[in-house]
């Protein structure tokens, strides 16, 4: 039988660069940076960030490398086959390194947290690290089976928003002392945004959850009307951040490359094209709001 964990191409084919460019992306070094950015982004929009500002950056870079990490290292994903995917042959085939990775986040995330003493809000964090930690493992009966958060119908893209939303606004409102009432539109905007790109990343699952009996937007609508609803939540997103006095281009530049990789969102998209792409959208979005 075929060895379906091992890539079209011999790793030692990869140009070095390339393998660094894997190695980036694929052990959601990326995506932490990116989580990062958006906290540095919420940080920026009141006084100057503090030194315990730069440490809450960093203490969402250590959570989210933890978090991601954990979730591809599962042992159940790592029996799974890699299929055509990129991203989950490398995974299964640096396991060691992604725990690894999570191991030494933990330790940075862990002494973040003490540091400024977020235990203190221990009781309000402990649901979000609940989602965060129990969004894939298979725990609640449903259907005849057992099931993970992310299986339930249309939760999936809200359970991320909604976590990603209350980690770069929620935890800096917190630092900062700010009543929710005054940050509620950066609240939904950044909901909005996550939404957008959850939507994207459903339409290159489309086919995999499809298989495994998870209705996700696109399987319910359609992958047009898919791309439609995300075009929806990105507007919503601009309006809001129009609404509550963001600089204009700030918010309209990358909304329109975000409207962009809507409208090319294909399952049959390339690796690079979500991991690179579409995530490296959450890094453009923060950086504007330094540039304008």
């Amino acid at each position: 039988m075929a060895n379906l964990h091992l890539p079209a191409r011999p790793v030692a084919a990869r140009h070095p660069l390339g393998r660094v460019l894997d190695a980036l992306l694929y052990s959601s070094a990326w995506l932490a940076a990116a989580a990062a950015a958006q906290t540095a982004a919420t940080l920026h929009q009141w006084p100057a960030i503090s030194s315990a500002g730069y440490r809450l950056v960093a203490l969402v870079f250590a959570a989210t490398l933890l978090v991601y990490n954990l979730d591809a290292a599962l042992p159940f994903k790592h029996r799974e086959p890699a299929g055509t995917s990129a991203r989950k042959a490398w995974q299964q085939r640096h396991r060691p390194l992604l725990l690894g990775l999570a191991a030494g986040a933990a330790g940075a995330a862990g002494f973040f947290f003490f540091v400024d003493g977020w235990w203190r809000y221990w009781p309000g964090l402990t649901p979000l690290v609940a989602l965060a930690l129990l969004y894939s493992w298979p725990l609640w009966p449903w259907h005849g089976r057992r099931r993970a958060l992310r299986e339930i119908p249309l939760l999936k893209g809200f359970l991320i928003a909604l976590v990603w939303t209350a980690v770069t606004v929620g935890l800096p409102v917190l630092l900062l002392r700010h009543p929710v009432a005054e940050v509620a539109g950066l609240f939904g905007q950044r909901f909005c945004l996550i939404m957008v790109i959850t939507i994207v990343f459903d339409v290159r699952d489309y086919g995999r959850d499809r298989r495994a009996g998870t209705r996700t937007f696109p399987g319910v609508l359609g992958v047009a009307g898919a791309r439609r609803l995300a075009l929806g939540f990105l507007l919503a997103s601009v309006a809001l951040g129009l609404a509550r006095g963001a600089p204009p281009l700030a918010v309209l530049l990358p909304g329109v490359l975000t409207a962009s990789v809507v409208r090319a969102a294909e399952e049959t998209r390339s690796d690079y094209f979500y991991a690179l792409l579409t995530d490296g959208l959450l890094l453009v979005q923060a950086a504007a709001y330094f540039v304008f």
